[in-house]
Order: structure tokens, then C-alpha cells, then sequence
């Protein structure tokens, strides 16, 4: 009983500390600093309803839209309970095959040239919500033709949103698909 009762106390005193003092207070800073953030980084259409994240890509299809990276999530795309790559390899036929349908179906749509891998392959996560530059100004013409606009209004429109590299150095270049359609929907 001698050498329980310390540990019983240093239990609770640690419960008390590492899950109750410790979780409230790098809430409460990161609500002081970051309340945006903290708060999951909701984007909101122009009515204020909100419409998603800015840190989980969205699925859209439709061709007046930007389409992001393709979703390699569990179940259905984009579901965030079930985040993960497919583990496939770059010589796995399944693989091979998917990134085959899905640069036949850019093809499909009119698009010409070199396409970049974003656009064919998911991230590892299966949720991202950026694409690169590239990827972003290949889509311009679909989406110029589908929304009946200037493919100059929305290269533009893409120069705006690409986002720089974070901290001038880390990562590349990108742009954040969902926040450019919301700015696109509300350009109407």
C-alpha cells in the first residue's frame, strides 16, 4: 500500500496536469492567436453559411468549377474521417490504371499538352485542397468556356489566389481550389 498510494497520487496529479491544465491552455492560446484556425478554417460563402474548410479539399465536378487534386480517401473522395493515400506504388497496375482514367479524362475535356501530376495523382493525405499554378492556369480555358468569361479574367483570378511559399522558403507555390471557386461564385 506504501508504494501505490504515490503512484495513484502522481496519476491524478498528471491526469489533472497533461488532460485537463495543459489541453485548455494551448486551446485558449491558440483561440487568442489563431481563432480563425482554431476554429477549423471555415470558409463562408457571401450569405456567411459556411461551405467548407480551407484545409480539406472539396469535391467538384462540374466544369465551370476548378477541379482540385483527385481524392485518394477511404469510402467516397474527400471523406476526412477517412484521410489516407492508397499505399499503391508507382508500378502497382491498379495504380496505373487510375492515373490512366484520370488523364484520359482530362483529355477527354479538351485539355492538351503536359499535366501535371496533382492533377492525376491524390496527395498522401487524400484531402488536399491546393493545387499547383500549373495545374490551376491548364483548367482556364474549361472553365472560361463553361462560365462564359475572359480566360484573361481568370488567369488573373488565379495569380490572386496562388498562395507563396510559407515563410518565403518552404513548399511550393500553390492555390487553394475551394477558396478560388467561392471567389469565382461570387464574381456573378
Amino acid at each position: 500500500m506504501k508504494d501505490i498510494r504515490p503512484a495513484i497520487l502522481l496519476l491524478v496529479i498528471f491526469t489533472i496536469i497533461c488532460g485537463g491544465i495543459y489541453p485548455a491552455v494551448v486551446t485558449g492560446v491558440a483561440y487568442a492567436l489563431f481563432p480563425h484556425q482554431a476554429k477549423g478554417s471555415f470558409i463562408t460563402d457571401k450569405s456567411g453559411k459556411e461551405i467548407g474548410s480551407s484545409l480539406i479539399g472539396q469535391p467538384f465536378a462540374d466544369a465551370k468549377y476548378f477541379w482540385p487534386r483527385p481524392s485518394g480517401a477511404a469510402d467516397f473522395g474527400y471523406n476526412s474521417m477517412g484521410s489516407g493515400g492508397s499505399n499503391s506504388g508507382p508500378t502497382n497496375p491498379d495504380y496505373l490504371k487510375t492515373v490512366g482514367d484520370r488523364v484520359k479524362a482530362l483529355r477527354d475535356t479538351g485539355v492538351t499538352g503536359k499535366i501535371p501530376a496533382d492533377l492525376v495523382q491524390a496527395s498522401a493525405s487524400g484531402l488536399d485542397p491546393h493545387v499547383t499554378p500549373e495545374s490551376a492556369l491548364l483548367q482556364v480555358p474549361r472553365v472560361a468556356k463553361a462560365r462564359g468569361v475572359s480566360e484573361e479574367m481568370l488567369i488573373k483570378a488565379v495569380a490572386q489566389a496562388t498562395e507563396g511559399r510559407q515563410f518565403g522558403f518552404l513548399g511550393e507555390p500553390r492555390v487553394n481550389v475551394l477558396e478560388l471557386n467561392v471567389k469565382l461564385d461570387a464574381l456573378k
